[in-house]
């Protein structure tokens, strides 16, 4: 971790409060952003700007430069870019710099590759082990497996992240209408569906596999660890983790699953707006993604297929 100086260790301190109370991001971005700005930060110190009006384009495309240099990827060189632009814009709207150094700094590009799509037969494979990883024979599914089968299945159907499921609450579920109320980036407020198997497993749960993880200090969560308390993302990570490599020998996580729900509706017929919609996208053109790997899987099965490819 860089060691700022005094004044850049308030000023970043400031930043922080501003970003946790103005702007609700979650606790991973927000870390992000911190490590971000202050990593150009150290870079400035180290370049002999000792005051954030000494900080000139020069020293930020050097910085992204070095991160470039020191094998950082293209999508995280991108992320620093905007960390640094909407610091830079924050602290001369807030008269802490006379001039914004960032105001034309060019954004390099993410690279737009994606991780490995399941097929669907696959992710039905997925869900059908989930159901299955910790009892066998003629014994009834532990609560765990239950609530691990209700965990693909709405991860899946619903194409949420991680964190948005691991959030969910009892109240959170539309039992007649099928949807579930969900936080996204920022706590933006979204309605998501899901289908009948994926209601099917999480009812199953609610009824058969939470009353017995529960304890009097459980939280509203939908969904509980082995102790009680709300189900925490790394162990849904370990689980699609174990899962995935068995059934497809890809490691592929939640996001993983995220993906393979959104290539599958496209592919099914769905509209961009609509899978847009569902997963969360601020954006169209994060969306859009999706439609370069329909558009290759269309391309390979065409060349294995047609007899004149």
């Amino acid at each position: 971790m860089d060691d700022l100086s005094p004044a850049y260790e308030q000023v970043l301190s400031e930043y922080v409060r501003h970003l946790s109370a103005e702007r609700n991001l979650s606790a991973h971005t927000l870390r992000a952003y911190q490590g971000d700005v202050r990593s150009m930060l150290g870079h400035a110190l180290r370049s002999g700007a000792t005051d954030l009006n000494q900080i000139t384009l020069p020293t930020l495309r050097s910085f992204l430069a070095q991160q470039q240099g020191t094998g950082r990827s293209r999508t995280t060189v991108a992320r620093r870019a905007t960390a640094i632009r909407v610091f830079l814009a924050w602290a001369a709207a807030t008269g802490r710099i006379g001039t914004d150094p960032a105001s034309s700094l060019l954004r390099p590009k993410a690279s737009k590759h994606l991780p490995p799509v399941l097929r669907a037969a696959d992710a039905t494979a997925v869900i059908d082990l989930a159901g299955t990883t910790a009892g066998e024979g003629t014994e009834p599914p532990t609560a765990t497996v239950i609530r691990d089968r209700a965990v693909v299945e709405l991860l899946y159907a619903t194409g949420m992240r991680v964190g948005e499921l691991c959030a969910l609450d009892l109240d959170d579920i539309d039992d007649g209408r099928r949807t579930l109320r969900v936080f996204g980036k920022g706590r933006k407020e979204r309605t998501v569906p899901f289908g009948v198997p994926a209601e099917r497993a999480l009812h199953d749960w609610l009824l058969s596999g939470r009353p017995q993880l529960a304890v009097s200090t459980s939280p509203p969560a939908v969904f509980l660890g082995s102790r009680g308390a709300r189900l925490g993302q790394r162990q849904v990570r370990a689980l699609v983790y174990r899962l995935t490599e068995s059934v497809a020998a890809v490691r592929m996580g939640p996001h993983g699953l995220r993906h393979s729900a959104a290539t599958h509706l496209l592919e099914g017929g769905a509209d961009l707006r609509s899978v847009q919609e569902l997963l969360g996208h601020a954006s169209l053109a994060t969306t859009q993604l999706y439609t370069h790997v329909s558009a290759d899987r269309l391309r390979s099965a065409f060349t294995q297929a047609h007899p004149r490819a």
